[in-house]
Parts: C-alpha cells; structure tokens; sequence
C-alpha cells in the first residue's frame, strides 16, 4: 500500500533499501543532480527495479531472473530510439512489434532462449501484485495488431512544478544491475577453473568454495547446480539389482539426470533419477504449500524436495502436516499428499553427502560437473554475453 508524504507517492513495501540500491541512486543524482533521492521516492517503476535488483547482492536469497528487465529495457530502449523522450508524440505511435522485442531480448547477455512471457503477461502481472493501488502496468499491448508500448506514465516523475522523464536512467540502471550480474558470474567461474588447477593432494580450497555454495542465502540458481552436482555424485556410486524374476536380475547404477534450466518456470521436475524414477524438486522455500502444488504438477507422484534451508527435516515434516491438515481438512486427502513427500533433503544433508564425496576423493568430480552445468545455465557456449549489446548507456 502507498502512502502520501510532502504530495509525493511512497511505496514502504518496496523501499526496503540493499546492496544495489546505492548504485540506482548514482544513476540518478547524474542524471538528475539534487533531485535523484526524491524521483527515486516517487517512482513505482524505480521501486519496482529496486525490488528486482535485489540479486545483485552475493549473498542475496533472491533468484536472478532477468525476463522482466530486458522487458521493461527493449520498451524503454525503443521509446528512446525515436526520441520520444526529446520530441514527444509517443501516444500517436504506432507501437514496437512484438517479433522485434523478443530477437531484441534475444540479443542481450543470458537472454538467447528467453521466451515471450514477460513482455505478455508476467511483468504485467507481478507489477499489479505490489502496485495494486497505482492503476497503471508498464506494458500497453494491441493483442490484434500485436504491437507494444512502455507506458509513458511510469517514465515521467512529477516534484513540485517538475517533470523528470526518467527513461534514460531506467536502462542505465538495468545495464549497471546486468553488468553487476556478469562480473559475479565471471568471478565465479574463474574460481572454479582456479580449482581444477590445484594439486590432487589439495582438497581444502575445493571443499571450502563447494561449502560456500551450499550455504542457504547464495544465489537459487547456483544452488540448485550445486545441489544438482552433489547429489549426482552422492548417488552415482550405489548400485541396485532388478529384474522382472527373482533369479533373473539386472545390476545397475543409480544416474540422477537433470532435466530443465533452473530458471525455466515450466513447472517442471528438476532431476529425475534412473532406473528408480525417483523425482527431485529444488526449491528455496518452506512453505509446504509450495510441494502440495508441485505434487500436484506430477499427478501426485512421490516427490522428494532440496529445499535450501538449515532448518532440520523433522521441522519441514512438522510443518508440512500443519500445513495440509490446515489446507484439505480431510484426513484421508493429507494422508495421501503427506505420503507423496518422499523425502526432504536440506542444507546439512547435503554437506554429509559432500563430506562422504570428499573422503572418497571425488571432490574434483563435483566441480567439474558445477562448471559444465554452469555453463549451460548461463549460455556461456552459444550466446552473445558482451555489454557491447546494449545501446544508449552510460
């Protein structure tokens, strides 16, 4: 909710200030001297960037995402390209079309396989969910003609008597946050080459970075890579015996598969292991009310959940039948989705996983695995990941 101070729009929820919060201000005490604390005050658009940019922060808990930046960027960027910001006019426009601001996104560092929905709904969406008092979305579509427009009203600041159009300074702080982003991301690769280098004798710099990594506060997507490589070693040594007659038996090796980039939101299930055909879900939440929809996803089919958080697993298992017997009243219906939570592994079961990988002398395993799965995470092999992308900053 908003709350009026001095005439000026305040947004409480989102004003809640991190580590690049000091970086948005920059940008706009250059582009706006004396006035940048104030148009940073009024501005649901900036408050909502300022939300959004809260990974920039190493040790944030926050996934990301960069679908509904480059949204709000390639609008702005195209606003700004036919000097609207100069010449006015923008309401007689014809609008940018939608095939160009999709190959714009496409173009930009981590966004190749970036798909359509932010620019059609979800931006949209999540800006009404803490902005529900403003009446305005940041993004006019034409569904007949397919045409896009950023919404000019959330581009002009109003102080006093002042008008500040602020739309240069939105894509200079979503390429500073992007920018930010990339220099993480590059420290931590580099770091994991610098481990494959050490001597095998030497396990203590590759035990104190992976450690590092499965703390519950670093980045969701690094988390669940790193999750991923653990638990693919932890498994790969364990063999079953199967087979369709008792004196006829298979011996296989279980092999956990991961099975959909971390940040897809198709509501897909993250590993799968075979021959078992045991289902895993990451996830960074504890609300079970998060693993009932999961559960619901795969028609109820057992699903055992990573779930980045030091609280033990009788905790999670407490409040998990809390929670349903909350939720579905019917003890028969929690029973049934209670016993669709096969197992919930937390932080310190995967630090005891990496400890057993570690005396076994598999540590080298696990960061080679974490680069290559990096690696496709992030398209580091097949997209353009140069700041030399972006137009019109700085």
């Amino acid at each position: 909710m908003l709350v009026q101070v001095n005439k000026l729009k305040i947004y409480p929820m989102l004003f809640n200030k991190h580590e690049f919060t000091k970086n948005i201000l920059s940008i706009l005490e250059k582009n706006y001297p004396n006035q940048g604390n104030e148009i940073f005050t009024a501005s649901s658009l900036l408050q909502y960037l300022n939300f959004k940019t809260r990974a920039a922060d190493r040790e944030s808990k926050t996934r990301a995402g960069l679908a509904n930046h480059y949204a709000i960027y390639v609008l702005v960027e195209d606003y700004l390209s036919h000097e609207f910001d100069v010449k006015g006019g923008y309401e007689n426009y014809e609008g940018a079309q939608f095939s160009y601001l999709l190959y714009r996104q496409r173009e930009l560092p981590f966004g190749i396989k970036m798909q359509n929905h932010a620019l059609n709904h979800r931006l949209n969406e999540e800006f009404r969910k803490y902005f529900s008092d403003e009446g305005t979305l940041p993004i006019i579509r034409d569904v007949e003609t397919n045409r896009y427009w950023i919404n000019k009203n959330l581009l002009i600041v109003n102080i006093g008597n002042e008008r500040y159009n602020i739309a240069v300074a939105v894509n200079e702080i979503i390429y500073a946050y992007v920018k930010m982003r990339m220099e993480s991301f590059d420290l931590f690769m580099d770091e994991c080459k610098k481990l494959l280098k050490i001597s095998d004798n030497d396990f203590d710099s590759a035990i104190k970075f992976i450690r590092n990594l499965l703390r519950p506060n670093v980045d969701a997507r690094i988390f669940e890579i790193v999750s991923y490589s653990v638990l693919k070693q932890h498994y790969s040594g364990k063999n079953i015996y199967w087979g369709w007659a008792p004196d006829d038996l298979n011996e296989d090796f279980l092999a956990l598969y991961k099975t959909v980039r971390t940040n897809a939101n198709d509501g897909g299930i993250d590993f799968v292991m075979k021959p078992l055909g045991r289902f895993f879900q990451v996830t960074e939440t504890v609300d079970s009310g998060k693993y009932f929809l999961d559960i619901d996803k795969v028609q109820r089919y057992p699903v055992t959940f990573v779930v980045k958080t030091e609280k033990t697993q009788e905790t999670l298992q407490k409040r998990s039948k809390q929670q349903a017997e909350k939720k579905y009243k019917i003890k028969k219906v929690v029973d049934r989705y209670l016993a669709c939570i096969e197992e919930i592994i937390n932080v310190p079961m995967l630090m005891e996983f990496f400890d057993e990988i570690t005396e076994n002398g598999n540590v080298w395993a696990v960061v080679e695995e974490i680069m290559l799965q990096s690696r496709i995470e992030f398209n580091i092999e097949d997209e353009n990941t140069e700041l030399s992308a972006f137009n019109r900053v700085e």
